[in-house]
């Protein structure tokens, strides 16, 4: 195969140039590219894009579509997981290699391994307890998983894998958000004392014997640093100025976020929500900056309003990394017959990762 096109020809390109050229690079495609954009990708990315979504969505709508290539906007883990559930004949692309995500990198396969030792110090985990890796998480998290008796779960169907997981062993090892975990079982009746945190910079966690044996679930001491932002006194603020208005917020949040909210939900469900409201609602939201702005514009028309819960202006900086020159660069490429920055997982790992993600659709289809 002939040498890639250089990235450094196309980092210097206006955003209207790189526009042109990726409509046209594109058409030159035809169907044997699909291009998936994640629902926090930048606008300049995000139009091009010939699906939207979260990324399990995103990755099974690709695997069913008769595209060679899958060129996915969004994060690492998110293009891994599209290779996984691809089929043999599909590459899966990331337009940049830098595109990671800091919460997925807080749990990583020696961390989980350790922590799975020293749970075996006070109880046997292959008997007594399930291992659960939210999607924002390595494929060898998920082969894991995978190995162990445990699955794969989202933000919208996490209270049914948490059941499930109860349902075969006592305690479920919840990573790598901690706050998607509690804000999910103390739902389900979970109580916080029935819970503990697992901090993997200390040995054992920090947890003595009795705590670990208390435990219901043992969360993980990850968080998204976009929804980690998110503050009780947002709220506040924004509920003595505006008494009607209504607040949404991502399970990814912190516990007194959530408590405070009137809805919580996966980034589908905030969408959902949020067009269907009465006309000349006014909502302040606790996810990305990209999708909330988005959807301002979205319904601007029905009179809505609709605010990022926080004044500081944060966005998924690794997700911001795909700008238009990346995708470009990558189309391009495609069209000379090069491919750029293909993600493939490993076929051994691949295959447990997969039967985690197999457990989870069978729970939760």
């Amino acid at each position: 195969m002939a040498t890639a096109l250089a990235y450094e020809q196309f980092d210097t390109l206006s955003d209207e140039d790189c526009d042109e050229r990726i409509v046209a690079a594109k058409r030159a495609l035809g169907k044997r590219v699909v291009i998936l954009g994640h629902h926090y990708q930048r606008d300049e990315v995000f139009r091009h894009a010939d699906f939207s979504g979260d990324s399990l969505k995103l990755s099974r709508l690709a695997a069913t579509s008769d595209a060679e290539y899958i060129v996915f906007c969004g994060v690492h883990f998110m293009a891994e997981v599209a290779d996984i559930l691809s089929r043999p004949d599909q590459v899966s692309i990331l337009p940049d290699l830098a595109a990671g995500c800091s919460m997925a990198d807080m749990a990583n396969l020696a961390a989980v391994e350790r922590a799975w030792r020293e749970l075996g110090r006070v109880l046997d985990p292959d008997a007594r307890v399930t291992p659960v890796t939210y999607i924002n998480s390595a494929a060898d998290l998920k082969a894991f998983c995978g190995e162990h008796g445990g699955l794969v779960c989202t933000s919208s169907n996490a209270r049914r894998v948490l059941e499930w997981s109860w349902a075969q062993r006592d305690k479920v090892l919840f990573f790598p958000d901690q706050h998607l975990g509690r804000n999910t079982a103390y739902r389900m009746g979970v109580p916080l004392e029935d819970m503990a945190v697992w901090d993997y910079a200390l040995p054992n966690g920090g947890l003595t014997r009795e705590q670990i044996e208390r435990a219901r679930i043992i969360l993980w001491k990850g968080f998204c640093s976009v929804h980690q932002m998110f503050q009780p006194v947002h709220i506040d603020s924004f509920r003595r100025e505006h008494p009607d208005g209504k607040v949404i917020a991502h399970p990814e949040a912190p516990f007194e976020v959530c408590q405070k909210s009137d809805y919580v939900g996966s980034t589908e469900f905030i969408i959902k929500t949020v067009r269907e409201s009465a006309p000349g609602t006014r909502w302040l939201v606790g996810t990305e900056l990209n999708l909330v702005n988005r959807l301002h514009e979205q319904c601007r028309d029905e009179g809505k309003v609709v605010e990022f819960m926080s004044p500081t202006v944060c966005m998924c900086s690794t997700m911001f990394r795909i700008d238009p020159q990346h995708l470009v660069w990558t189309l391009e490429n495609l069209v000379e017959g090069r491919i750029v920055n293909q993600i493939k997982v490993a076929p051994a790992e691949a295959g447990l990762a997969r039967l985690a993600l197999e457990r989870m659709l069978e729970v939760s289809p």
